[in-house]
């Protein structure tokens, strides 16, 4: 049990913590995808592929501290243990081995445009929730959608 006191009522902290619980596992599994690419690319376009999906991988470990912490603040755990963001993760799952460069781009788009989706849901529902982390979200997303349109200007 936290020793944390929200300020938030009981209803909106619960609707507050799913929003963030949300966030924080599709943040953990996209920076493990991003890496697991980052390994694993190969083609014309490893180099600057390579060195983006390290970029990625930066900035969603980046979010995912201050989703967590987000948590905390409002006196809820966050869970970022690997059984359970394979379980509840909504970005598309990579296959193990190599994989094109151009494979790595439609994953990496595909897995934004999930994320994102759900982002902009919790975004909604954390309004009138709790405004602080709306914020938060909205920050984040941001983020997201940037490097979401950084990948797909790669398919021309």
């Amino acid at each position: 049990m936290s020793t944390v006191r929200s300020s938030l009522t009981d209803e909106n902290r619960d609707i507050t913590a799913t929003a963030l619980q949300g966030a924080l596992v599709d943040l953990v599994d996209l920076s493990l995808v991003g890496k697991q690419a980052h390994w694993n690319v190969y083609g014309k376009n490893f180099r600057s592929l390579h060195l983006q999906l390290d970029e990625i991988v930066v900035a969603a470990r980046n979010a995912t501290d201050l989703v967590a912490e987000r948590a905390i603040a409002i006196g809820v755990s966050a869970d970022g243990r690997a059984a359970t963001v394979a379980e509840t993760s909504s970005v598309p799952k990579i296959h193990g081995g190599t994989i094109s460069d151009t494979e790595v781009v439609t994953l990496m788009i595909d897995a934004y445009t999930s994320i994102i989706a759900n982002m902009r849901e919790r975004i909604e529902v954390t309004e009138s929730a709790d405004p602080v982390t709306q914020d938060l979200l909205i920050g984040v997303t941001a983020e997201l959608e940037k490097q979401s349109w950084m990948f797909q200007a790669e398919l021309g």
